[in-house]
């Protein structure tokens, strides 16, 4: 991105016909294999020691070596609630792991810090015992991204909150949450209203959604409420970042289409949402994807044309497009 005329700009972009549609928003070209991890004590006899927490990990069938990302759930939310936009991304060549960092949670994140930074010390020597034989992870290309809270634990992580034997090329983060409002964050506080002020040493994308500060009811609070959420995330960040709005759909839309009991049934009704969570959910997948592709392995061209091509066929219309140079 060395075009300094675009920083900061502002543009409009909507669903339109188009032959030369950005192919990220669908799915890729690889099958993908789905394998659940429990947290176990002790040495499997594949002579790797079980995570310290239960995971779900989506890899290409194919023979190859493969990027990895590492992607964190929402506040009290399942990892099984993002299993569409997880095979989504992985069906363009990449590694998912996503662990499940609690059950039950108060409002302190340290916990799932920790957890997180000795999740990936753990994929160093077990992540390649439940890959396919012929696939191997790049941990030299690796990305973490989150979902709500799980953003604001991403953006801890890579900001050096927890110790951990990796390093990330990329971070990613949907509508991420710093709290109930500004004066009220929750421990431990990552923003610090001061622009530009991480120092996260990596390429930043902050996708945030156009609902997500709105009240579904007078009875609870905003999902993503403002002065803690994605606006603030992306302000703070250095370059390279980019920010990118879903215009008229929410902060559970990325999920998937049918989430079960009491929990997946909260996901539509304290949460303003779009008209569907289908397009959200390759929105998202399809922009991560591009950003991953650009940072991680050098390829700029699906992010380029998702930024300058206005025959891209994008699922949602995207009110705001926000580039750091």
């Amino acid at each position: 991105m060395k075009h300094a005329e675009a920083r900061g700009r502002e543009r409009h972009f909507s669903l339109m016909s188009s032959s030369n549609s950005c192919q990220v928003f669908k799915s890729g070209k690889h099958a993908v294999k789905l394998a659940s991890v429990q947290q176990e004590t002790g040495w499997r006899s594949s002579g790797g020691r079980a995570p310290p927490k239960p995971l779900l990990v989506w890899a290409p069938s194919e023979k190859g070596e493969f990027p990895v990302l590492i992607f964190l759930h929402g506040f009290l939310l399942y990892n099984s609630f993002y299993s569409q936009l997880l095979r989504h991304i992985s069906s363009h060549g990449f590694v998912v792991v996503a662990p499940q960092l609690y059950t039950i949670a108060g409002p302190d994140s340290s916990g799932e810090i920790i957890s997180t930074a000795k999740t990936m010390d753990w994929l160093v020597d077990g992540l390649v015992h439940h890959l396919p034989s012929h696939v191997r992870p790049n941990f030299c290309k690796l990305a973490i991204a989150g979902h709500s809270r799980g953003g604001k634990v991403a953006f801890a992580v890579a900001l050096g909150l927890a110790k951990t034997s990796l390093s990330f090329s990329a971070l990613m983060a949907f509508d991420p949450v710093d709290g109930m409002g500004k004066g009220k964050q929750t421990n431990p506080p990552i923003l610090t209203h001061v622009p530009r002020s991480f120092d996260q040493k990596m390429a930043a994308l902050v996708i945030g959604s156009g609902l997500g500060g709105v009240k579904k009811n007078p009875f609870f609070p905003p999902c993503a409420p403002e002065g803690v959420g994605h606006r603030d995330f992306f302000v703070e960040c250095s370059s390279p970042a980019c920010h990118l709005v879903a215009k008229e759909y929410g902060h559970m839309d990325i999920l998937d289409d049918e989430t079960k009991g009491i929990r997946g049934g909260a996901t539509y009704c304290l949460c303003a949402n779009g008209k569907g969570r289908e397009p959200m959910r390759n929105f998202v997948g399809g922009a991560m994807v591009a950003f991953m592709r650009a940072y991680l392995e050098g390829d700029m061209n699906d992010l380029w044309t998702m930024r300058e091509n206005p025959e891209c066929v994008m699922p949602v219309e995207v009110s705001t497009s926000c580039f750091h140079e």
